[in-house]
């Protein structure tokens, strides 16, 4: 059964899926879907960074989670640290984003209440955003610096997708 709900900030309209298994991923694989088109068409990164947290916090639930860009003001993490703090979430997950040579992208940070800890299947998920994350954030920064003008010798742009991992069940 499938009903349609609002997030509390109204961000955006989302699916909820009772019921485990087969129509949860499609749902999940639904929105990474959309995400990838998204990334393919070169949408402003600051929207499918959020579009990606978005997808993390229904997922997982009771969460807010973060993308942050490296270079940015150290005080920035710690004010954001303190606010979750001061609302009474805690720590749920944080790690940095990676390209596939190791290049850190950016870092993910996701809040909760009450305190626990990422269960198998969320670690799966968030890997899986982490992945969209890292090609978004690859994508943009080849498209403002591309290599060789970014295009194959058939005068194609080239695809950026080509080392996105294989669904795991």
């Amino acid at each position: 059964m499938e009903e349609s709900n609002f997030d509390s900030q109204s961000r955006s309209p989302e699916r909820e899926v009772h019921g485990e298994g087969e129509e949860r991923m499609q749902f999940s694989w639904s929105v990474e879907g959309q995400l990838l088109q998204s990334i393919s068409a070169l949408a402003p990164l600051p929207k499918i960074l959020n579009e990606i947290c978005i997808a993390l916090d229904c997922h997982v639930g009771n969460v807010v989670s973060l993308i942050t860009l490296p270079g940015g003001d150290p005080r920035e993490a710690t004010a954001i640290a303190s606010n979750a703090e001061r609302f009474g979430l805690h720590s749920f997950y944080c790690e940095e984003v990676v390209a596939g040579d190791g290049e850190p992208l950016g870092s993910l940070e996701m809040y909760c209440s009450p305190r626990r800890s990422p269960s198998a299947g969320e670690l799966q998920f968030i890997e899986r955003a982490k992945c969209l994350a890292a090609i978004a954030i690859k994508c943009h920064k080849d498209a403002a610096q591309p290599i060789d003008g970014g295009r194959s010798p058939n005068g194609r742009t080239q695809g950026r997708l080509l080392g996105w991992p294989v669904p795991m069940n």
